[in-house]
Formats: C-alpha cells, structure tokens, sequence
C-alpha cells in the first residue's frame, strides 16, 4: 500500500514539474512606424532587452513587429510602451518625441521634413 501512494505521490509531483516547466508565452502584433533596416535592428536588440519579452521580429515591408511574451512578466501595453520610448509609434499610440528626434533620418515617417528615403 506504501508503494502504490508513493507511486502516486511521485506521478503527481512530475506532472505538477511538468506544467511548471512548460513557460506559457503570448503572441502580439504591433503596427509600428518603422521605415527601414535600420529600424528593425533597433527595435528588435530593444526588445530582447525588455522584461518577459522571448523574442521579437519586425517586418519592415508590412511594419509590424510581431513579440512573443511572457504575460506574467509583461504586458501589451508595456511592449507598446517601450517601442514609444524607442521612438516609435505602436498600434497609434504616438512615439516618444524626444527618443523619435534622436532617430536617424530615414527611420523618420515619409511625412516628416526630415525623412531621407534610402
């Protein structure tokens, strides 16, 4: 009888590990303002650098960047709000206008007097 609750004692203790081990991540995808190659490397090394955040691709073609994140330690509006600090906009929330002064010309919106297309 000690072998079989033991038995079902370490069963239970190795699923319980088991769901534990197994980190439950969230996909989002934002929609940035970024232009060009250069902006992809920003904001991808950026994000690799954000809490909770597993991994993080940027399609300049489409502008969106899509983040794979752990909700417990992040959360959409917090990505958004990171890629803002970067100097960008996320899904229309608007760039941080200090952080978006200091980007190089051609990672400036096409409206903007000083956009240098590449």
């Amino acid at each position: 009888m000690k072998k079989l609750i033991s038995a079902v004692f370490l069963s239970v203790m190795l699923l319980t590990s088991a769901s534990f081990a197994q980190k439950k991540t969230e996909e989002i995808r934002i929609k940035t303002s970024a232009q060009c190659g250069q902006c992809k490397t920003r904001i991808e090394t950026a994000m690799a650098y954000e809490k909770g955040v597993v991994k993080s691709e940027l399609n300049v073609e489409t502008k969106e960047l899509t983040v794979l994140y752990k909700p417990g330690k992040t959360s959409p509006e917090q990505i958004r709000k990171a890629l803002n600090n970067l100097g960008y906009d996320a899904d229309g929330t608007l760039a941080n206008e200090k952080a978006y002064a200091k980007l190089p010309s051609c990672c400036k919106k096409p409206d903007d007097p000083d956009h240098t297309a590449h």
